[in-house]
């Protein structure tokens, strides 16, 4: 069961079947054996090449032992991206990556079962455990035959996921093995029940998208509860393979993945972290956390005040901040919204002193809804358009504006510039080095920062895509990319439009923060 963005045990499909068969003893199957695989191609896993198993020089003596880790080798290319060529992942979504993943696996463990770690390619690592199996290597002390009656793995958006999908049932074939494909169950509005019959027939805007909705509010489907129990793991579960040796512990994990960071900064002159400033995202990756953040939001009576997060002065947060769980599938959409519905009817005992507890759905309330819907829409573009979701004309398909490239030397120093939050704008550095430094910056700070690099710099909008990849914690492969198509004006909808930010629109606290500007530079 290869795991991917569902790390999670509430609402998850493949566990809530498991345990209804488990709870009528009608399983086909006497053991689970979930693996989640760190993915080669989204994330460098060369921190965990093992110096022992890369191989011997021509005296005997074992290679590599004193290297660094980017110079072992390693049988996959380097996680860059493809235009920028930075990291695809950078330290603080690794570190709450492998947060989410241990935390899955610690939920896993509690209710008898548990999670294989690994790295690679989902395809190879499942071609490998197929092959242990096979050869009899599973097999139970008392000899008794342990062999792989299928694979279930939940479908995916994206053309890398897809791409993997495709990958499984090749290998599963060759191999003999069924393969069952899930639906995903992390939109807000379930995808069978819209009426779009092909992925052409989805609007290319949004406002027209919502008008087939109907009330959102009564749209999504319930959550599935957690599972009470689940089969145990195999007697015998097969190693990571070689050249790589995984950790057994949380600091293990955050390290390798880390390791390769540090060794090869990518900002030559990174900004340094100003006395006094905070970070707007401390949270811890996963879904006992992402649960405990939810709760707290209800309580508190924040969902009431959140307002639109691409409007109001920059420098001030409304988000709810649960995007990076909601992004590794720490937690679902509709999970937010029934916890929403529990305080609108004053069904929860979270919030009961706060303002609009019990009196239905407010601005707040809705508003929430409607960015999880935009999430839902986003997702449904990459199945629309696939990879047109990373080409330079867009899903427009027009070239229609002479993008300028990092080839030449002026706009190469502009990308640096740009990456090391020294633009010379005071209100883009302190986006650029926020976000640089904390994994996280508001919505509105984004927008700014993607209209400046795309419109007003007029550089390959996918450069600066990919560097928000690198840099936010709350990466989503169709969300982010959705949203810049739309900051350099090659998305579908050709209405929108990212307002430009004025001074006095700008907390200058905030600027001064990031920036250690004096407050006579700032006017």
């Amino acid at each position: 069961m290869p795991i991917r963005r569902e790390l999670r045990l509430t609402d998850n499909p493949i566990l809530h079947h498991t345990s209804e068969l488990l709870s009528k003893d009608r399983a086909p199957f006497t053991h689970l054996l979930p693996v989640y695989v760190f993915p080669a191609r989204q994330v460098e896993i060369c921190g965990f090449l093992s110096s022992e198993v890369v191989g011997k020089n021509q005296t005997g003596d074992i290679t590599g032992a004193s290297k660094s880790s980017t110079e072992l080798e390693s049988p996959y290319p380097p996680a860059r991206s493809v235009v920028g060529q930075f990291p695809r992942c950078g330290p603080h979504r690794a570190k709450f990556w492998a947060e989410s993943v241990w935390d899955f696996k610690s939920s896993l463990e509690s209710i008898g079962s548990g999670l294989a770690i690994r790295v690679g390619r989902i395809d190879d690592i499942l071609e490998d455990i197929i092959n242990y199996y096979k050869a009899g290597k599973g097999n139970h002390a008392a000899g008794v035959k342990c062999e792989i009656v299928g694979v279930w793995i939940t479908a995916e958006e994206g053309v890398a996921e897809k791409t993997d999908e495709r990958n499984v049932f090749r290998v599963a074939g060759i191999k003999g093995v069924n393969v069952r494909v899930w639906k995903d169950e992390k939109f807000l509005v379930d995808d069978r029940d819209l009426p779009y019959m092909t992925p052409k027939a989805i609007p290319d805007t949004f406002s027209e998208f919502k008008k087939t909705i109907g009330s959102l509010r009564d749209a999504p489907r319930k959550a599935l509860p957690p599972p009470d129990m689940l089969p145990p793991l195999p007697t015998r579960v097969p190693p990571q393979p070689e050249p790589f040796k995984v950790p057994d512990t949380l600091g293990g994990w955050i390290l390798g993945l880390s390791k390769p960071l540090k060794e090869n900064p990518v900002a030559m002159i990174a900004p340094e972290y100003p006395t006094g400033a905070k970070s707007q995202h401390t949270y811890h990756g996963g879904e006992a956390y992402a649960l405990e953040h939810l709760e707290n939001i209800i309580s508190s009576g924040t969902v009431c005040a959140f307002r639109d997060p691409r409007a109001g002065p920059l420098g001030e947060d409304h988000n709810t901040k649960l995007a990076a769980w909601l992004a590794l599938g720490c937690l679902t959409a509709r999970q937010v919204h029934e916890y929403l519905i529990a305080f609108e009817e004053g069904k929860t005992q979270l919030g009961q002193c706060s303002k609009g507890y019990a009196e239905g759905e407010n601005k707040g309330t809705a508003g929430i809804r409607t960015e999880l819907l935009w999430r839902d829409y986003l997702r449904l573009c990459t199945r629309k358009y696939g990879c047109k979701l990373f080409r330079l004309e867009g899903f427009k398909g027009e070239l229609n504006f002479q993008w300028k490239h990092a080839d030449n030397e002026k706009v190469k120093q502009q990308v640096q510039n740009f990456i090391e939050g020294n633009t010379g704008n005071p209100i883009i550095d302190a986006v650029l080095r926020e976000m640089y430094l904390t994994g996280y910056t508001s919505d509105r700070g984004r927008d700014v920062v993607a209209k400046y690099f795309a419109k007003q710099l007029g550089i390959d909008w996918r450069i600066g895509a990919e560097w928000f990849e690198y840099c936010l914690v709350d990466y989503d492969v169709s969300g982010f990319w959705g949203n810049w198509q739309y900051c350099a004006g090659v998305g579908n909808d050709p209405s929108w439009e990212v307002p430009s930010v004025k001074m006095e629109e700008v907390q200058e606290k905030y600027v001064r923060q990031w920036t250690a500007m004096e407050s006579k530079e700032y006017h």
